[in-house]
């Protein structure tokens, strides 16, 4: 038998660095690289869905465009503010002529839970949200969205949101941005609207390139101002305001054949009633800044028009809550958001706080 000394025995291969039974130098080195390269991964990753999230105009699907609900978009401080809130819409009954002065205002339970906006119409199982995007210049998106309130389509635009307005079946929408300005009430304004088509995914950009015909004569100018658009229930016909030279019109438009006409001056902001035979619009009754507007509605078949027994200015393109009452936002008292009021629309009546802190109002039928 042959004895080795352990001494004079080959010496194991031990990496340097390494103690007994651990790893050595470069491993830890590299596995604290790897460590942090995978956190470093795993911030970026955290950072973007959250920026995702925050910017996203999904809800929750139980709060979902309900039938007999007003929508309208939250001004209350604390409350979800900026959010889509929803409240039980008044009956027919109580909307109707029989307002009066005393009325009291209805019990204001809202859900609140819907995606943030500067703007918001819903109709036909689709809504359009109008969000900022942080930023100078100004931007925006205009949201698309379905039935539970779940984002379709993002559209990214430039300016500040102005105008939403969707079309009784859901497939047509139109929004209005300041290009440049944020008031009517002044003419150093420029404004830029846009029409989308749910079904084909259409999009135009600008309607100014819209044929237009002014006093029954085709019409060019490079200060033509389109805003507010109103849909009829064919979705092909159209009303919105047009401006140039300083004057504002009633313009009647056909989307198949692409031309648009003036029906009459003095008139902004039309919205079509539910039976289409009323447009309800603002009209400037006084010239300057303070206070220029007033409620009127508009019968088209006699194009007889009516004021309302709203008498203060209202800077806003009024909503038809059913066939018989408008709702509008004003400016909250002391300054603070603004409140959605309402009022009969034959001019009977008087106006009434349906919403306090709110804005945007949009019926779902």
């Amino acid at each position: 038998m042959v004895v080795t000394d352990r001494a004079s025995a080959p010496a194991e291969s031990t990496p340097r660095g390494a103690g007994p039974g651990g790893p050595s130098l470069r491993a830890r080195v590299i596995a604290i690289a790897v460590a942090t390269a995978v956190l470093a991964t795993v911030a970026v990753v955290y950072t973007v869905t959250a920026a995702r999230r925050a910017d996203s105009a999904d809800t929750p699907s139980a709060f979902g465009l309900d039938r007999g609900q007003l929508y309208f978009r939250s001004t209350r401080e604390g409350d979800g503010a900026g959010r889509v809130a929803r409240v039980a819409a008044v009956p027919a009954a109580r909307g109707a002529a029989a307002m009066s002065a005393k009325a009291a205002p209805a019990p204001d339970h809202r859900t609140t839970g819907g995606p943030v906006c500067e703007r918001f119409h819903a109709a036909g199982g689709t809504a359009l949200c109008l969000q900022r995007r942080p930023g100078i210049p100004p931007a925006a998106y205009a949201v698309v969205l379905d039935g539970r309130l779940r984002e379709k389509r993002r559209i990214a635009l430039t300016g500040i949101p102005n105008r939403a307005r969707v079309s009784a079946s859901g497939r047509m929408l139109s929004w209005t941005m300041f290009a440049t300005g944020d008031s009517y009430a002044t003419t150093s304004f420029s404004t830029r609207t846009s029409l989308l088509d749910t079904r084909t995914g259409y999009l135009i950009k600008n309607m100014e390139d819209i044929p237009l015909t002014l006093d029954g004569r085709r019409y060019h100018s490079p200060d033509v101002n389109y805003w507010g658009v109103s849909f009829a229930r064919d979705d092909n016909r159209f009303y919105a305001t047009v401006s140039t030279k300083g004057r504002t019109y009633l313009v009647e438009g056909d989307l198949r054949r692409w031309t648009a006409r003036t029906l009459r001056e003095n008139v902004e902001c039309p919205s079509l009633s539910p039976d289409n035979t009323r447009l309800a619009f603002k009209k400037r009754v006084r010239e300057g800044a303070r206070d220029p507007w007033r409620l009127y509605v508009l019968d088209l078949r006699t194009m007889r028009e009516q004021p309302l027994a709203e008498e203060r200015s209202v800077d806003d393109q009024a909503a038809w809550l059913d066939d018989h009452t408008l709702g509008y936002a004003l400016p909250g008292r002391g300054g603070r958001g603004s409140d959605i009021w309402t009022v009969p629309a034959d001019g009977t009546g008087a106006p009434a706080l349906r919403v306090a802190d709110g804005s945007s109002p949009a019926p779902v039928r």
